[in-house]
């Protein structure tokens, strides 16, 4: 009974181990593609660097903006301006995120409001976001609600096409069975539209957060708001001193909570791919 004992519990370990082995697997095949990315990027920057096709102080070196960016890390208006950035895409993108599964669930199930608005959806998504600006400072002034406006209208287009993909999507077989087991209705959206249309949704949202993201950061530039440290004000402020260190390094901020961003969504498309059995 002992040497049982003892069996199964190496066998727990074992089993232990090869767990613990395969997660630094995965992570390490995860992190090194892009680690040799970074390098090679890096590589080909202070190559151009020493070629010397543009003045220092137009291309400065890695080394000197990887600098600058160690000693803005240690100012409060550094991190000011990265809360007022993100508070602003988390709202702007959360106001999106609601507008645009209302409004994409609604297309997806009217056919007439799918007739009447369909086109239009996709029309306002491939509109640059800079076009609504102008209209934006008209109705709102120089303000907070300017640059949510124009993050909303980037954004939610891009969720609600996503949600009227998925929904178009979903197996017509999934909907008879779901008939069959007396899914009508609302209920029928609730624990089948709903359910097999979810990848396709998160897929959307990634999206709605790239235009919501890629909105602010417009926005930023041209609506800034005095008193309010913020990314794209700091970008804006940085060139107009002639300052190449401190936009590069401002501009691998917004790129490495871009490069953060797109790892939260992964990980929920990597959940889901696991409990529809893709991976």
């Amino acid at each position: 009974m002992a040497a049982d004992t003892l069996s199964g519990l190496d066998a727990l370990d074992l089993a232990g181990r090869e767990s613990g082995g395969s997660t630094l697997s995965r992570v390490w095949a995860a992190t090194w593609p892009k680690v040799l990315a970074l390098a090679f990027v890096l590589g080909i920057w202070q190559v151009v660097y020493w070629s010397g096709w543009r003045e220092p102080w137009v291309l400065p070196e890695p080394r000197e903006v990887f600098a600058d960016l160690a000693r803005a890390t240690a100012t409060a208006d550094f991190w000011h301006a990265i809360a007022t950035t993100l508070r602003r895409g988390l709202v702007g993108f959360a106001l999106a995120a609601g507008i645009g599964l209302v409004l994409g669930a609604a297309v997806a199930r009217v056919a007439p409001l799918r007739a009447a608005l369909g086109s239009a959806i996709t029309a306002l998504q491939t509109m640059p976001s800079i076009a609504w600006f102008p209209l934006a400072i008209l109705l709102f002034q120089i303000s907070e609600n300017a640059i949510l406006f124009v993050v909303v209208l980037g954004a939610a287009p891009s969720i609600a096409n996503g949600v009227i993909s998925g929904v178009d999507y979903v197996p017509p077989l999934l909907l008879r069975a779901g008939r069959n087991f007396g899914a009508r209705g609302l209920a029928l959206y609730r624990y089948v539209v709903a359910p097999a249309s979810l990848p396709a949704i998160v897929s959307g949202l990634k999206q709605g957060w790239a235009f919501a993201w890629r909105s602010l950061l417009a926005g930023e530039l041209l609506v800034i708001i005095a008193h309010r440290p913020a990314l794209g004000v700091r970008l804006q402020g940085l060139r107009e001193q002639n300052d190449a260190v401190g936009v590069i390094s401002t501009m691998i901020v917004i790129f490495v909570i871009g490069v953060l961003a797109d790892t939260v969504f992964s990980y929920a498309d990597r959940r889901l791919r696991r409990a529809w059995g893709l991976a």
